[in-house]
């Protein structure tokens, strides 16, 4: 299966069924490899906001009394339904983002990881006892469900940031509804056909189509949904924290990253430079956990410069398993990536590799960006400050450690860090002053699994984090149950 085999029109899951837009429009889903259209998608308004919200509240007390064992069971026959189709899955969404199959196949493991531990979670779905100060005073804490969980993601791993949100969210006892992110529509409608084919009752999980302003925003204002999930930019979040404060609605916000990675005169070069390639450029640069800003001690930069350089122009571009980066997602967003780097450019920094749009007859129709090297920015220019969400990155030359750690947490933002270094002392002292929710040693700027927290400081985020158990105090709310007894009555 590939996206020429899903339905012409992408439409929305609501009750356990597909249902087209009530206006009745679409609009078209371009392949980023090719630029030819794949299919339509339903373009959802408030009005299908306001159906799939009903739906999902009527679902959600039956859900919410099955036992939290229960939902775990429905969850992880979610999980092997997604083993046994990953191959399919794996198809769209390389169609769909222009990725590897390989690197799709990769991704979907990932999701199948998270389903599997998230039903686990019924099986530990903990509260605890406690003491009190009063005699025959009797205390415990248990968890509760919200009531219904409004999820947008983005679409740089689509079904990576479907489970990541709709397992924890159903595992509390919560119903969701999912606004899919626009380019990546088949994914999220796939997955939900396989949630009701497993099991899933009616209205606990509905897919939503249709543009952030169009359908996102109606659903974060909804008066009955109960706590927002968003990963995406950091624009946009705080967009949807103004909206949601103002019915003071719980919201949950993974944003943009401006990645520093470090590499020390005492690195391994080599192997640095292998993280730095993975990081700056695997999937396109397109993960808030990009390494974008790589950090270098100037008595090995020169040297290391040259090793990324000669490196950089070995990648390969494109779609297929022997690629090391295909496209970008959108027409849009690799012209905001072009103008980024004219601006560098005229504001005095030099492209060292990369820094065009191909154009030559394998890549021709696509949306694709040569992996791009940069130097001599400013760090408090927008090149330096912005994340860009793609193949491009920039190097900076630091006289030591301190001016390392100095720049590395010089950003308005605070997701994930990176140093290269053989020496304890440093890598200690970096992970723990590098303001970063997630600090790396001799690696890339990445690499959360479902059992770890993940979030950022500063403007990656508002502090919460998903995935891991952490998820559950997005997804629930703690209750305090206090019982007191009559000793005489014993």
């Amino acid at each position: 299966m590939d996206g020429n085999h899903l339905p012409q029109i992408i439409d929305n899951w609501i009750g356990g069924e597909t249902c087209g837009a009530v206006s009745g429009e679409s609009f078209d889903k371009l392949s980023p490899a090719t630029g030819q259209k794949l299919y339509g998608i339903a373009r959802s308004l408030a009005g299908d906001i306001e159906r799939a919200v009903e739906v999902a509240s009527q679902a959600q007390p039956g859900w919410a009394a099955m036992t939290p064992v229960q939902r775990g069971d429905i969850l992880h026959d979610i999980a092997q339904a997604m083993r046994r189709n990953q191959e399919k899955i794996a198809a769209i969404v390389a169609s769909e983002t222009g990725m590897s199959f390989n690197a799709a196949m990769g991704e979907t493991g990932g999701a199948i990881a998270q389903g599997e531990f998230t039903a686990g979670e019924g099986r530990r779905f903990y509260g605890r006892t406690t003491t009190s100060a009063v005699s025959n005073k009797y205390a415990m804490t248990i968890r509760q469900a919200l009531g219904v969980a409004g999820l947008i993601i983005a679409a740089n791993t689509p079904i990576a940031n479907v489970a990541w949100k709709v397992f924890p969210a159903l595992i509390c006892g919560n119903s969701a509804v999912l606004k899919a992110a626009e380019d990546t529509p088949g994914t999220a409608w796939y997955f939900a056909k396989l949630a009701h084919e497993a099991g899933l009752p009616p209205g606990v999980l509905n897919v939503v189509q249709g543009y952030g302003a169009e359908a996102g925003e109606p659903l974060v204002a909804h008066p009955d949904v109960a706590v927002i999930s968003f990963t995406g930019s950091t624009a946009v979040g705080r967009r949807i924290a103004s909206v949601a404060g103002e019915r003071l609605a719980k919201v949950s916000l993974e944003l943009g990253g401006k990645n520093p990675l470090v590499v020390c005169d005492d690195a391994d070069l080599e192997s640095a430079a292998d993280w730095v390639l993975l990081s700056a450029f695997s999937n396109a640069g397109q993960r808030c956990a990009s390494g974008s800003r790589i950090i270098i001690f100037e008595s090995i930069y020169e040297r290391f410069r040259d090793l990324l350089i000669e490196r950089t122009r070995q990648l390969k571009v494109g779609p297929d398993n022997e690629d090391d980066l295909g496209p970008v997602i959108n027409e849009r967003q690799l012209n905001n990536m072009l103008a980024a780097i004219d601006q560098a450019q005229k504001e005095g920094a030099v492209v060292l590799a990369g820094g065009k749009r191909l154009t030559d007859e394998a890549h021709t129709g696509g949306f694709y960006l040569a992996p791009t090297l940069i130097e001599g920015a400013d760090p408090r220019n927008q090149i330096s400050t912005t994340e860009l969400f793609g193949p491009i990155t920039c190097l900076y030359k630091v006289k030591n450690f301190g001016e390392a750690l100095q720049m590395a947490n010089d950003s308005p933002y605070g997701l994930t860090a990176c140093i290269h270094t053989r020496s304890i002392h440093r890598a200690t002292e970096f992970t723990q002053k590098v303001q970063a929710g997630v600090a790396v040693v001799n690696a890339g700027t990445f690499g959360s699994e479902p059992h770890m927290p993940f979030g950022g400081l500063k403007q990656s985020g508002n502090g919460t984090r998903e995935p891991g158990t952490e998820a559950l105090d997005v997804y629930s709310d703690l209750k305090n149950i206090i019982i007191n007894i009559d000793a005489g009555e014993l």
